[in-house]
């Protein structure tokens, strides 16, 4: 078994809207081991950039309660205080950010951005900080380095200004690295190449990494594992290969359902029904999904859904799984008359 990275125990983080106080992440448990990309997927709205900033600590700590535990290397970051986390964000945990224009300094030219995490946990001579910042433009696929080097965000492209939020969480050698939708201001072929450039650097860093994404495309290319969040919770785990040949949960299954293939005659995608509750409207005694598919009966749901291992390291929210079916599959049935 390799080395755990970063372990999340039963993570709960909560917004104060109007004086009280709704969990978007709700009870969120998941281990990360070196050398291995856990992919968290979902729709707008489930919970996934709040898990990614609640890890990292950027909430605003007057309008967010943290509980729960995530530990990276033995500490509990949080129960940190800023300053001893600031110690680790940078250095021991980086974050790539889903919109380089707004992560990056426009006012900083590019070698400075990349220097800043350097002088907090590295202190090198100026000399070689230039000497790091160039390897690392080298390393994320930026040619002409001394040139990019005193150039600023605005003159360069949307795939270059990535490759650069790239350099920056690399810095630092972090041993945990976090994804936030890092495709999604970018075009199909610059998308591509990023997600190449990021296996070669999980290769070559050995570092763990969750992906956050909505682009199931994205996860059969780079995850080892696979979580799939709905509503503030996981409601399926499992290895890539597993998740993608045998889906159980009715949410995964309709999200795999409503992206084109050709490896089905269907002439129709699935239509997920209606949309991710809000965290205040949200009801959390019973099966979350329940009522997006209302042809389900209550019956097959459990009261309060747990994670089931159904078999070695593929975990699966609520018993609904069992009987769940599509509407289409239900009519086909109804018609079908032995003879």
């Amino acid at each position: 078994m390799a080395e755990t990275v970063l372990e999340i125990e039963n993570l709960r983080t909560s917004f104060n809207i109007k004086g009280n106080y709704y969990a978007a992440v709700d009870g969120v448990s998941l281990t990360v081991h070196k050398n291995e990309v856990v992919a968290i997927v979902g729709e707008s709205g489930c919970g996934k950039s709040a898990l990614a900033l609640s890890i990292i600590g950027l909430h605003n700590a007057k309008t967010t309660k943290l509980e729960g535990q995530v530990n990276l290397k033995g500490q509990n970051l949080l129960s940190l205080p800023v300053e001893k986390l600031n110690k680790i964000r940078g250095k021991d945990l980086g974050m790539i950010f889903q919109d380089p224009m707004t992560a990056l300094n426009p006012l900083a030219t590019v070698g400075r951005q990349i220097e800043e995490p350097m002088d907090y946990h590295m202190k090198l001579s100026k000399s070689a900080k230039k000497k790091r910042v160039l390897e690392l433009l080298e390393q994320v696929g930026i040619k002409n380095g001394p040139r990019v080097y005193k150039q600023y965000p605005h003159e360069l492209s949307g795939g270059m200004r990535q490759r650069i939020v790239i350099a920056i969480a690399l810095a630092c050698n972090p041993v945990m690295l976090i994804a936030d939708e890092p495709t999604t201001a970018l075009d199909v072929t610059i998308q591509a190449q990023i997600m190449d450039l990021m296996k070669e650097l999980q290769r070559i860093t050995d570092s763990g990494i969750i992906l956050i994404t909505h682009d199931l495309g994205v996860v059969a290319e780079m995850a080892d594992r696979v979580a799939v969040m709905y509503a503030g919770e996981f409601v399926e785990i499992a290895d890539v290969n597993t998740l993608f040949a045998n889906p159980l949960h009715p949410y995964t299954r309709s999200l795999l359902s409503s992206i084109p293939s050709n490896m089905t005659d269907k002439e129709e995608l699935h239509v997920i029904e209606g949309i991710v509750p809000s965290i205040q409207k949200l009801d959390r005694g019973g099966c979350r999904f329940a009522p997006r598919i209302p042809w389900i009966s209550e019956d097959a749901h459990e009261d309060n859904p747990t994670l089931h291992e159904v078999e070695p390291g593929h975990f699966v929210r609520c018993t609904c799984h069992k009987e769940f079916h599509f509407p289409e599959e239900r009519v086909e049935d109804e018609n079908y008359v032995t003879t």
